[in-house]
């Protein structure tokens, strides 16, 4: 399982540490990613995720996942979450031609 956030693509930065001496030794700085569940309304199931808590304020801030996805272009998306579209769309689209 990668360091990469689904929503964001916030992935591993690395940088130094510097002592009071300024010595330098090599260090990564890794995002806060939590494994979340979020309800999907339209496929009428949790959906698991791995995102950021940045990542997840903007879920929620767009009002869930299934919102987020359909109001975010594709060239935005990761991998993942472009699966997750292509269920929500398909989905729609059955309970719509029902």
């Amino acid at each position: 399982m990668s360091r990469r956030c689904v929503v964001t693509g916030k992935g591993v930065l690395t940088g130094n540490n510097v002592s009071h001496a300024n010595n330098k030794t090599r260090r990564r700085f890794l995002p806060n990613l939590q494994d979340v569940s979020s309800w999907s309304e339209t496929l009428s199931a949790m959906v698991r995720l791995r995102v950021s808590t940045n990542g997840l304020k903007t879920i929620e801030h767009n009002g869930g996942i299934d919102a987020f996805l359909l109001g975010t272009s594709d060239v935005k998306l990761t991998d993942a979450a472009k699966r997750i579209k292509r269920r929500i769309v398909k989905a729609k689209a059955k309970k719509a031609a029902a």
